[in-house]
């Protein structure tokens, strides 16, 4: 292979995406679009755009956990409670470009409620807000005014659901007038405030039109229907009523005067349906119908709902025949107390635009139901805890490799967290879907079959070649906390036709296991049961844990790396005759060397070399000919947990507890590139199949994609070099043409303060003769007298910096008296009053040119500057004045020597030549 065929060494990674926490427990909204969801993060809310998975922005909180939030109609506005008992009002952006600075809040209540607020909710026409506290008060809000309008008290306990009734008629011209507010609390009743009401409005306690009594548990969901006609409720007593409210709103006002109490219960609302769900409500809804263009009421046989709850499936109703139409979701067949509760819907928001059902899970997930495909359209993981390991997957690749399927590799990433479920992502989004099938904690992934095969290693000693679940691996004594596949396709080596060959899998019991993966199929099938998987034989390999295998890409050679410090080789020996398998290892030798456990071990891709990490902070690269350690690179301050090579074995990666991921040139020894993005271990490393994208997650539960832009920058180094040759260029011309205006603005723009030295240096010997000029040519005079805000303040702090060196003094001097002489102060307050001339200044400090850059708060910019020249302007005179001082002494001795020949008078004007010269330099 010629050098030129080579492939270029990488030296520069970007952070292209992060899987970042989206949702750590507490309230959800979503906009009306469905684009937009804001969720919750430790004590902050997150606006996240739903399609593209990415952050737009956060927004500012006190410090203080979010009890309760809600989105208005117009989605305009972020309503939100905290537990200090403070209402935040935030203004949501309009746009979906991704914003660095949180967002502060537009209003602040500090102590909205007397206790803890659970619930909110906003009316249809994004005006008012309603909310429910724990001591049984429910406030209504105006929204732009900040203020209360009504306050219904006499709830009996926390209030668990809200919902405004306000009807709308498709044929009128607009909403009707009359509104109510329906509220439920932990007494199991169901009140009806009417909040046009003089009552309320003037302060006093409001009595409810009507209290609704059916359940016997806290019910937990409300709705009503777009005419106000129907309500729903469901709650914790496992059952559904349905509530016919329109006697009311047809009432005549003069029933509300009439006497006796029997006209206002008849004319109470009904319960027309009662349904049993057969399990605990936690949210409740009416879906929308198509309306007849004639504006009809709705009818009790059109209706549809949809509960959520303790078994983690939304279910579709008919409430005429009190079935389930449909489910959304799986219910799993004999669910753990544990799986149960973690599966348990907490919250369904229904969004009519897009005919979509978001479902939020107490295990922190969130999925979103597409009801006209009755199938899950997106699943969002709010929170993956520790990650411990990652792999790229090609789900949709096909068997015969080519160039149209380079876009099925690398789709999915697959990760193992704290959890037996296994998330799979989609490379381009936040999509995500979780993999079943282990009982305990996932410690260990690989890929094989070009990324079509999944293999997982878990704490249950079972091995789990996943998707859906096809064979499994069952007899380890301890947790598998290493796993291995063989790295030649299917259908590559004779006899093996379209299936795996074998896998290799570590444990903590110390021994290495090697599998038959012959029989096991390339498809899931979900009639047929998974595979039990024979093991093709046992070693006992090392005295400690296993914690890293690796086979070569040749599937000749195993290598295991273990917690006893060494990595020991080992020759594969797999054969298939006659439809009999035998698989055998032995062992070559033995990589010692490393002072702590060995963490990662990985063979290179083309030459016959292995690199391992270890505790010890160290990277080794062993020859596979004498197993002897031909490199050792170090730079990583903690233990190092994963390495691979990239670029045909030229470079390789490290992540490790410190942090931080690591680009090495192996030639040189030396890191080229620090990818810094994790506050915690980096478990997890996983290189794509063409090597531009890297993937690092660590204990901080965050993934970062890496994507090589080496060529980007080499390119962007080269147009900036070519930029540059051309303004030198131009520089240049415009000095041989004493073209000194654009010279010096050329020169300021280029931001080379070499340069304009040179050229204030160079003027009083290229100055016109007869002519008076403060800096030595007229021309310049001109320049400085006219020069730009934002260039004059750039010129001072080239002049501070020369000032304060005395080889370069002389010219600072020079300008800055012309600066003084030329210019008003007010025109130099002026230019360091503009924006353009601070943030100038701010990049200049964050260089770090003069000082250590950095500017000191509070001080402005010209104070900081005048500080500057203050003392080495002083130094400078007591520099000459003493020069001066030193000329008359050296006068009086030249004097004595010649016994007064030359006289005094050529004394003397020797000695006012030099006083006007030194003057001359000072001023």
């Amino acid at each position: 292979m010629t050098s030129n065929a080579k492939p270029k060494l990488k030296t520069a990674f970007k952070k292209a995406r992060v899987i970042a926490p989206l949702y750590t427990g507490g309230p959800v909204a979503v906009t009306q679009d469905g684009n937009r969801l804001v969720t919750c993060v430790g004590e902050e809310a997150v606006l996240t755009d739903v399609s593209a998975g990415q952050e737009i922005c956060r927004f500012a909180g006190d410090t203080e956990s979010i009890t309760s939030l809600c989105i208005s109609p117009a989605s305009t506005h972020l309503l939100l409670f905290t537990s200090a008992l403070a209402l935040r009002i935030y203004e949501l952006p309009k746009e979906l470009t991704p914003l660095k600075r949180p967002i502060q809040p537009i209003r602040v209540i500090a102590r909205a409620h007397d206790a803890p607020i659970h619930v909110c909710r906003t009316d249809p026409t994004s005006t008012y807000l309603a909310s429910g506290s724990a001591d049984g008060v429910v406030k209504v809000w105006d929204i732009v005014r900040g203020y209360v309008t009504h306050v219904f008290k006499g709830h009996g306990g926390v209030v668990s659901a809200l919902v405004f009734n306000h009807p709308f008629d498709p044929s009128s011209v607009g909403r009707e007038q009359k509104m109510q507010l329906v509220t439920a609390s932990v007494d199991t009743r169901i009140r009806i405030f009417d909040l046009s009401a003089a009552a309320a409005r003037s302060g006093a306690t409001a009595k409810p039109e009507a209290i609704l009594e059916g359940h016997v548990s806290v019910p937990r969901g409300l709705d009503v229907s777009r005419d106000g006609k129907w309500l729903v409720s469901g709650g914790r007593d496992s059952v559904v009523l349905i509530w016919d409210i329109s006697p009311k709103l047809k009432e005549d006002a003069k029933s509300k005067s009439s006497k006796g109490k029997g006209k206002e219960k008849d004319a109470a609302p009904m319960l027309v349906k009662t349904i049993p769900v057969l399990e605990r409500v936690e949210a409740v809804g009416l879906l929308k119908q198509d309306e007849d263009v004639t504006g009809a009421t709705s009818k009790a046989s059109k209706l549809q709902i949809y509960t959520g709850g303790e078994k983690g499936v939304v279910k579709v109703w008919d409430v005429l025949k009190g079935e389930v139409l449909y489910t959304l979701g799986q219910e799993l067949d004999t669910p753990t107390e544990d799986q149960e509760e973690q599966r348990q819907i907490v919250e369904a928001i229904y969004v009519p635009a897009t005919s979509t059902i978001v479902s939020v899970h107490a295990d922190q997930n969130i999925l979103f139901h597409s009801l006209s495909t009755r199938s899950l359209s997106r699943q969002l993981i709010g929170f993956n805890d520790e990650i411990v390991d990652v792999a790229f997957l090609s789900p949709n690749l096909t068997s015969e490799a080519g160039p149209s399927t380079a876009s099925l590799t690398d789709t999915h990433v697959a990760l193992a967290t704290n959890s037996s479920l296994i998330r799979v992502y989609s490379s381009k989004s936040l999509d995500a879907r979780l993999l079943s099938g282990h009982s305990e904690i996932v410690l260990c992934l690989d890929r094989g079959a070009q990324g079509r095969v999944l293999a997982s290693g878990s704490k249950d000693h079972d091995s789990v070649p996943e998707w859906g679940c096809v064979a499994v691996c069952e007899g380890h004594a301890e947790s598998v906390g290493a796993i291995a596949l063989s790295r030649k396709p299917p259908g590559e080596s004779s006899g093996s036709d379209e299936h795996m060959r074998f896998m290799f899998t570590g444990s903590q019991d110390r021994t290495i296991k090697m599998w038959d993966l012959s029989s096991v199929p390339l498809s899931f099938d979900r009639d047929t049961q998974p595979l039990k998987c024979k093991s093709l034989t046992t070693h006992k390999a090392h005295d400690k844990d296993i914690n890293s295998l690796d086979v070569s890409p040749n599937d000749r050679l195993l290598v295991s790396g273990s917690q006893d410090r060494t990595a020991k080789i080992w020759e594969i020996d797999y054969v298939v005759s006659n439809g009999v398998v035998r698989g055998e290892v032995k062992l070559l030798g033995t990589c010692q060397g490393h002072k702590r456990g060995v963490w990662a071990v990985r063979f290179g891709r083309t030459e016959k070399v292995l690199a391992t990490g270890s505790g010890d902070r160290t990277v080794k690269l062993w020859s596979l000919d004498d197993f002897s350690c031909v490199k050792t690179f170090e730079g990583h301050t903690n233990s190092v947990l994963r390495v691979d090579f990239i670029n045909a074995g030229m470079q390789m990666v490290s992540a490790a507890s410190d942090g931080l991921v690591k680009l090495w040139n192996i030639r040189t020894e030396e890191c080229v590139a620090t990818m810094d993005n994790h506050e915690d271990k980096v478990w997890a490393l996983a290189v794509s199949s063409d090597e531009r994208t890297v993937v690092s997650g660590a204990a901080d539960s965050m993934v970062t994609f890496w994507e090589d832009c080496t060529k980007e920058q080499e390119e962007e180094k080269e147009n900036k070099r070519a930029e540059l040759v051309l303004k030198e260029q131009d520089f240049m011309n415009y000095l041989s043409l004493n073209d000194y205006r654009n010279a010096i603005l050329l020169a300021l723009a280029m931001e080379q303060p070499g340069r304009l030295h040179t050229l204030f240096k160079n003027l009083p010997s290229s100055s016109p003769a007869g002519s008076i000029s403060i800096t030595g040519h007229p021309a310049v005079d001109e320049v400085v007298r006219t020069l730009g805000g934002v260039d004059l303040a750039k010129l001072l702090r080239y002049v501070r910096d020369w000032n304060a060196n005395v080889r370069t003094s002389g010219v600072a001097q020079r300008v800055l008296h012309a600066i003084v002489k030329l210019r008003a102060a007010d025109d130099i307050i002026a230019a360091f009053g503009e924006e353009g001339a601070f943030s100038v200044l701010a990049s200049m400090s964050a260089e770090g040119e003069t000082g250590g850059g950095k500017e000191s708060k509070g001080v402005s910019p010209l104070r900081e500057i005048i500080e500057g020249l203050l003392p080495y302007t002083e130094r400078h005179l007591a520099r000459m004045e003493k020069l001066v001082q030193e000329s008359y002494v050296v006068d009086y001795l030249l004097g004595e020597m010649d016994d007064g020949r030359f006289g005094d008078d050529l004394f003397d004007e020797v000695s006012a030549m030099e006083v006007d010269t030194a003057v001359a330099i000072l001023a």
